[in-house]
Formats: C-alpha cells, sequence, structure tokens
C-alpha cells in the first residue's frame, strides 16, 4: 500500500474530518473501546473463571506491565516503520488479542492474551503521545489534549453504558462482549490506517536512545507516577470486587461515572493547565493523591463503607486527569526532535516500578491491604516534592527552578 504523506502545514487544507487533530480524537476513542472493557470485566472475569486472588492479580499485571518497560523498544521499530503507522498498527494488536481474551478463562490463556494486548497498548501509547506532542501547538496543547482525554472518557462511557444496560438483560458472556469491543477497536484502526494521509511532522525525530541530564525531573516524576497509578490500577477496582463484593454491572456503573466525570471535566482541567502552569496543576493532583490514597487505607483501618471507596475512587480517577500537565511539561521544555525518542523512554521509566511493584504488593495485600494504599500516599508525597521543581514557565535551559532565574538557550549535549 502506497502512503500518502502531508507535510503537518498543508494539513488545514484537508477536510476537518481528515486533518491530525481528528485522527488523534479517532484513535483516542478507539483504543478505550477495548481497554475500559477489558478492564470493566477483568476484576469479576478472573475471580469468577479463573479463581484468581491477590497474588495472582499482582503477578496479571506485572506481566501486563512488561511491555511499558520494554516500550523503548519502539526507538528501533521507527526506523523501519513510521510512527502514525506502527501506532495504528498497535492499536489493532490491541483489538483483536482483546477479542479473543474471553475464549481463555485459565491463568495461562489470561496471560498470554494479558501480555498480546499489553503490548498494542502500550506501543500504541507512546507513539500516541509522541504524535500528540509533534503535530499540536505549543499554545493550544493543553487544550487540545483535553479534548483528548474527553474523547477517550466518552467511548469509555459508551462501552460501560453499553455493558449496564445489557449485561444481565441478555445474559451477556464475557466471550461476547470481549469480541465486540476488541473487534470495534480493530475496525476503527483500520478505518484510520486507510483513511487518513501519513502527516510529516516539520522536524525529523532522532531515531536512536536519548538520556538528558536536563529532562532528570522529567524523568523522575514519571517513575513516581508510574509506581503511584499501579496501586490505584491494580488493587482500587479489585478492592471493590473483593472486598465489597461488588457484581460487573456495578464495577461498570461506578467506571460510567468515572468517564462521565472525565468527559464533562476534562476540557476544563486542560485550560486550567493552561491557566495556572504545569506547577500549580501537578502539586494540586499530587497532594489530593495523597488524600484519596490515605483515606483508602481508612476503609480497612476503620471499616469505612462502600459509598465511601466508590466516591473515591471517582474523585481518584478524576485527579490522574491533571497528569496531562506532565506531558505539555516535557513540550516545553524537549528539543523537537527529542520528542520520539524520549516518549519511548519516558515509558519505560514509567514502568521500571510497574513490573515488580503488583507482584510485590500482592503478597503484601494478603497481609495488609490498607499498607498498599498507605505506600501509594507516601509517593504521591515524593511526587508532590518533585513539583515543586517545575518552574513557573519552563524552556529549554530552564527546565527546573535550579536551572538559573532567567530562561536560556538550552545546553548543547
Amino acid at each position: 500500500m502506497k502512503l500518502s504523506i502531508v507535510p503537518l502545514a498543508q494539513a488545514a487544507a484537508l477536510p476537518a474530518w481528515r486533518c491530525p487533530i481528528a485522527l488523534l480524537l479517532l484513535m483516542a476513542f478507539a483504543m478505550p473501546i477495548a481497554f475500559a472493557t477489558w478492564s470493566a470485566l477483568l476484576n469479576n472475569f478472573v475471580i469468577e473463571k479463573a479463581g484468581f486472588d491477590g497474588a495472582d492479580i499482582g503477578w496479571l499485571h506485572t506481566v501486563r506491565e512488561i511491555p511499558g518497560f520494554l516500550a523503548v523498544g519502539v526507538i528501533a521499530i521507527i526506523i523501519f516503520m513510521r510512527e502514525q503507522v506502527l501506532g495504528v498498527v498497535a492499536l489493532i494488536l490491541l483489538g483483536v488479542a482483546t477479542a479473543l481474551t474471553g475464549f481463555f478463562p485459565d491463568i495461562g490463556g489470561i496471560l498470554v492474551l494479558t501480555m498480546l494486548s499489553s503490548i498494542g497498548f502500550h506501543y500504541f501509547e507512546t507513539v500516541n503521545q509522541s504524535l500528540q506532542l509533534q503535530w499540536l501547538p505549543k499554545d493550544r496543547a493543553p487544550q487540545i489534549l483535553g479534548w483528548i482525554v474527553a474523547a477517550g472518557s466518552a467511548a469509555s462511557l459508551l462501552a460501560y453504558g453499553l455493558l449496564v444496560a445489557t449485561w444481565q438483560t441478555f445474559d451477556l458472556s464475557y466471550a461476547f462482549v470481549y469480541v465486540v469491543a476488541g473487534g470495534t477497536c480493530a475496525a476503527i484502526a483500520v478505518f484510520c490506517l486507510l483513511a487518513y494521509p501519513q502527516f510529516e511532522a516539520p522536524n525529523p525525530q532522532a531515531k536512536r536512545l536519548i538520556l538528558r541530564r536536563r529532562y532528570w525531573l522529567y524523568y523522575a516524576l514519571q517513575f513516581m507516577s508510574g509506581a503511584r497509578r499501579q496501586i490505584f490500577v491494580v488493587f482500587a477496582a479489585f478492592m471493590m470486587v473483593e472486598h465489597f463484593g461488588f457484581e460487573v454491572q456495578q464495577v461498570t456503573a461506578l467506571f460510567i461515572i468515572n468517564f462521565l466525570a472525565n468527559m464533562l471535566f476534562a476540557p476544563l482541567i486542560g485550560f486550567a493547565v493552561g491557566r495556572f502552569g504545569e506547577r500549580r496543576a501537578l502539586c494540586f493532583e499530587y497532594l489530593g493523591l495523597m488524600l484519596v490514597f490515605l483515606a483508602y487505607g481508612g476503609i480497612y483501618w476503620f471499616g469505612w463503607g462502600a459509598l465511601l471507596a466508590a466516591g473515591l475512587y471517582v474523585v481518584d480517577h478524576l485527579f490522574f486527569a491533571l497528569a496531562l500537565a506532565l506531558k505539555t511539561y516535557f513540550q516545553k521544555i524537549a528539543a523537537p526532535e527529542d520528542i520520539a525518542p524520549t516518549a519511548a523512554v519516558s515509558f519505560t521509566i514509567n514502568h521500571i516500578a510497574a513490573v515488580f511493584l503488583p507482584a510485590a504488593l500482592g503478597y503484601l495485600w494478603l497481609v495488609s491491604p490498607g499498607s498498599v494504599f498507605a505506600l501509594a500516599a507516601g509517593m504521591a508525597v515524593v511526587s508532590f516534592s518533585l513539583a515543586l521543581m517545575i518552574p513557573r514557565h519552563p524552556v529549554p535551559g530552564h527546565e527546573t527552578v535550579f536551572a538559573g532565574i532567567k530562561p536560556r538557550a538550552a545546553p548543547a549535549e
């Protein structure tokens, strides 16, 4: 298939539905149809069909995060394949692996398909982040990223709404739902591959491993984000099923509330990041997460009820939407040619803790679930301390508050 290449500067002449932002929005809509459905059914699926306990779910998520740790491999692939093509192919892999999940209700099959879907998810996310930062103008990036988050939330909301409306009414099986969700994601990805030209950003990307001293704060924030997020992703929803006995439709309804809130507030969050800056946005996020994780611990220490737990889960998820500020912080400090390789490196850094933390904390969960959330609160405090080091107006050469009072040219490396 011959690829039609359109320079980014000429993309404005295309119809609105074929412009780069439209493609980013469509891909952002497609991914959660598969991933959100997989997530909504996962805890009930593995407990009901495979008899998982806390240690098993920890191992599953460790396997799921290995491709994230290996996201640096994107650098090697884009030597031979365009980023945009790689992103769509990864999205197809995510859809197909999700579609097959329900046919293998045992620990071996679940782990293999989790690995395959995770390769698709993490490689898509790596390339998608790179394309967003290359294609979006810096002055509008926070607002457009807010729209993109809202599009993903709308897709999740649609998937969850259909689950709630049809799961019990039609007595659906796990296999059927996974096939429909994964197949829809894959079909949209194929459309993205065939209907859109290849957009050429003005700055060619370096196709080698890049680690720069001046990005150290971004790397540190990514590491802490990955470690902290794992506790939320792995154990917060698992708590709802194991501790409070939530059924599929209840978990899904909770997810619906999450993504409805995200769909409504993500554009406002993007505006707030543009208005108040990355440092204030991230400090607010980390302070809020610290309080939420301490409250999660209180559920086990003081016997607080399911309604509070559900409310905390929604607030927790909303705080994570502020993470778009980390993307725009990097966009402001990065050399244009560093965006693709650093996106891959940052995903690997983000997943260093994710490879071992879920399995290790799965065993701690068996002894003291509240301690798992207390550890997450401590991680949020460390992240808050790091966020204080972001300048009010970060630029190349002024990446941290220690890099000088006045912005200066980025040092040669």
